[in-house]
């Protein structure tokens, strides 16, 4: 039986490239000059540190077109609050990976609407979707990327 699963992932090395070329942009920009400012990464966890907010929201515009560039879908990162001191602001952004039992929920409900003879599991931090004609499961793929999810979306492991 046909079958393939809909998972939400991000390649941690593009992730890590993207940092790093940011950090390499803003240690060279005249205005970024003797303010160590900075990006750091900690496994799913990026933190912008600069002197000001209004540095932590450029550096973080640097790092969005680095990201963007590299085909990262700027739906996976979801801010935190900005903490500001004296003499330093910091900006911590988390990596979303995987879907989530609320949304998964609602790819199912999505996927259950459209009235095709398929199947829709929700397994861990994917779905799975299965069903007797490939027909199917191409209209299911074709719906949910005209869908708007919350969430980017990719397919993958499909079988016939």
């Amino acid at each position: 039986m046909p079958s393939f699963d809909i998972v939400s992932t991000i390649d941690n090395h593009e992730i890590t490239n993207a940092v790093d070329q940011s950090n390499r942009e803003v240690s060279t920009r005249f205005d970024f000059k003797d303010t160590n400012a900075r990006l750091e990464l900690n496994k799913d966890k990026i933190t912008i540190i600069a002197p000001t907010d209004f540095q932590v929201k450029q550096v973080d515009e640097i790092l969005r077109n680095k990201l963007s560039k590299r085909q990262i879908d700027l739906r996976s990162l979801q801010y935190k609050e900005m903490s500001v001191n004296l003499n330093e602001a910091k900006q911590t952004i988390e990596i979303k990976q995987g879907i989530e039992g609320e949304d998964a929920k609602k790819l199912v409900k999505l996927i259950k609407d459209t009235k095709c003879k398929v199947q829709a599991a929700i397994q861990g931090d994917q779905v799975r979707v299965t069903g007797k004609k490939r027909d199917d499961l191409q209209e299911i793929i074709a719906y949910l990327r005209e869908a708007k999810v919350e969430i980017p979306l990719q397919f993958v492991n499909f079988r016939d």
